[in-house]
């Protein structure tokens, strides 16, 4: 017997990619409802080679729903996904609303899958900062192998982690510039075409921001509380795709060499770091990926066991949808959830 996964939020941008992805990975869905707020209703959006008509959340049943997959924001997560998990859905939830929460897992499943089976006293388990998943592919297998002392992060990150309007104002205001139009800023605080802005959701009382924050805040949760990470969080003029530039500090030895080797053979890590033009992945050729690319594999001769990484993955899915959907197979996978009757 298949699942029935309902998917929240399923017009945005994230919502229609984990439709994508659980047609694509052939998750074994016997039924799959797209579900967002009463003003998509009569829209449809794409399963596969389905049509599936959107239906209104404020009325949904998920009593007769396996899992739930939430990318609608975190007040509707709020509102619905305690809902959705008392009528018996596991929720998966990509908003920040759960992420802290001590009695809800924040899992990757190349990182922590064994922390999916603390799920059940909420019925809720969360997906972490687009920034942070694709990172803690990248160090899980080094830790593992040299354990790491200290992460120097700078990050790259493509509009679309802001939502459709904020892709929508980086189109707009390319046009603009070209035809000699005024600029009109309405999702950034700074021009965003042809521009870089260091600021990703608020400012907190220290000077970092609250997306800078969550970097920190989820390896300690998810990998290792004793790592001290301190980052820095860009936006950068890119529809799709995050990039990191990692400075790693090890506390022992590992060589350029081994970390390439390691990496190599991670799960969802896909390594390309030719020493010569073009020799790396790029946002533009990891979209639509499922993997974490790693490039510039380097070693850093300015601290003790030093390396230097560059990361990129598409933000939509391994950031988000991605991880969403292979949290879902973990859970089956490791006999955790069966299909109700």
């Amino acid at each position: 017997m298949g699942f029935r996964v309902a998917v929240v939020g399923a017009t945005g941008n994230v919502g229609r990619e984990m439709l994508n992805i659980l047609a694509e990975r052939d998750f074994p869905a016997d039924e799959v409802i797209a579900i967002a707020s009463r003003k998509s209703i009569g829209q449809t959006v794409g399963y596969g080679e389905k049509e599936l008509k959107v239906v209104a959340l404020d009325t949904f049943d998920f009593s007769d729903v396996d899992i739930a997959l939430f990318s609608a924001g975190s007040s509707v997560s709020k509102e619905y996904g305690p809902k959705a998990a008392k009528q018996g859905a596991v929720v998966i939830d990509n908003s920040s609303y759960f992420r802290m929460d001590p009695d809800v897992p924040l899992v990757v499943p190349e990182v922590n899958p064994h922390h999916l089976a603390k799920y059940k006293k909420k019925n809720i388990i969360a997906n972490p900062n687009c920034s942070t998943a694709q990172m803690l592919v990248a160090l899980k297998p080094l830790h593992d192998a040299a354990k790491i002392k200290r992460v120097v992060v700078s990050t790259y990150q493509s509009v679309s982690g802001a939502g459709n309007q904020a892709m929508d104002e980086l189109f707009s205001q390319t046009r603009a510039i070209f035809v000699n139009d005024p600029i009109v800023k309405e999702k950034f605080t700074k021009q965003i075409a042809f521009n870089v802005i260091p600021h990703i959701d608020v400012f907190m009382d220290d000077g970092y921001t609250k997306e800078e924050w969550k970097m920190v805040a989820e390896t300690h949760k998810m990998l290792d509380p004793d790592i001290k990470l301190t980052a820095t969080a860009v936006r950068v003029p890119v529809f799709v795709g995050h990039a990191e530039a990692l400075n790693i500090e090890f506390e022992k030895p590992l060589t350029d060499v081994q970390a390439r080797k390691i990496l190599r053979e991670a799960p969802g890590c896909l390594v390309v770091d030719k020493r010569e033009d073009g020799g790396y992945i790029t946002p533009v050729e990891c979209v639509g990926d499922f993997a974490t690319f790693i490039s510039r594999i380097r070693k850093d001769d300015t601290v003790e066991n030093g390396l230097n990484i560059w990361v990129v993955s598409d933000n939509l899915r391994k950031g988000a949808a991605l991880n969403a959907v292979q949290i879902a197979e973990s859970l089956v996978n490791q006999g955790l959830l069966t299909a109700k009757a």
